[in-house]
């Protein structure tokens, strides 16, 4: 395989790990925080997400970039 295909399999892998670890925070602080009203949960939820979705942006925002081809 060449460069190119490598470095986009690495960007899948760790948008991948970065979106795994977002989800395995978000999902317990928003259970704890809507169904158990620990309103100090949201702040980690709410980081979570964000961190979730700006690994999605950067996979795609590096699909688009011209280095490398």
């Amino acid at each position: 395989m060449n460069d190119v295909v490598k470095q986009g399999q690495r960007r899948v892998k760790v948008m991948g790990a970065i979106v795994a670890l977002a989800a395995v925070v978000a999902v317990p602080s928003a259970i704890g925080a809507f169904a158990y009203g620990h309103h100090w949960l949201i702040a980690p939820f709410c980081a979570a997400l964000a961190a979730g979705f700006g690994a999605q942006i950067w996979f795609i925002a590096s699909l688009r970039s011209k280095k490398g081809v």
